[in-house]
């Protein structure tokens, strides 16, 4: 993590280095499982802000956490374009099916969900991310599959 976030930060020009909070962030996130305080302060001193400010932006970027998402995080898009294409359908069926609500764990630690607003894929609703892969035109049923496939990763 030490020279990734040492490249993170010689990207950016000098006088610049607050820009690199985000992308440290997401990246130690998908190393570490969840944002830490010990993290947070890390970042803050490299980047040369305060831990408040660090903090700030991890309340304000829902794809930030500060506790740990399951090995396969699943999110499930009900905004407008996937709500009317059956995106809280979908949604409720993710939930009974996993057996989860909204930023839960399966207790083996593999599947999180989460209800999110929009993924920008309004063209192909309803849509689901799991970790950075999508997923467009999800039914249930395809819903199914995809967990099924998941679960056989393990």
């Amino acid at each position: 993590m030490e020279a990734r976030f040492d490249k993170l930060l010689k990207s950016y020009p000098p006088g610049r280095q607050r820009s690199a909070v985000v992308p440290m962030l997401l990246y130690a996130q998908d190393e570490v499982g969840s944002i830490t305080q010990e993290l947070i302060e890390e970042v803050a001193r490299r980047t040369g802000v305060a831990p408040l400010q660090v903090d700030e932006v991890i309340g304000y970027y829902s794809m930030l956490h500060r506790k740990p998402l399951g090995k396969y995080h699943v999110q499930v898009c009900t905004n407008i374009s996937c709500l009317l294409r059956g995106g809280m359908e979908l949604w409720e069926h993710a939930c009974s099916r996993v057996g989860v609500g909204h930023k839960e764990v399966t207790t083996d630690g593999q599947i999180s969900l989460e209800e999110v607003e929009c993924m920008g894929a309004c063209s192909w609703a309803p849509a689901v991310q799991v970790n950075y892969d999508f997923h467009h035109f999800v039914s249930p049923e395809e819903f199914d599959k995809l967990i099924d496939g998941l679960r056989k990763i393990q």
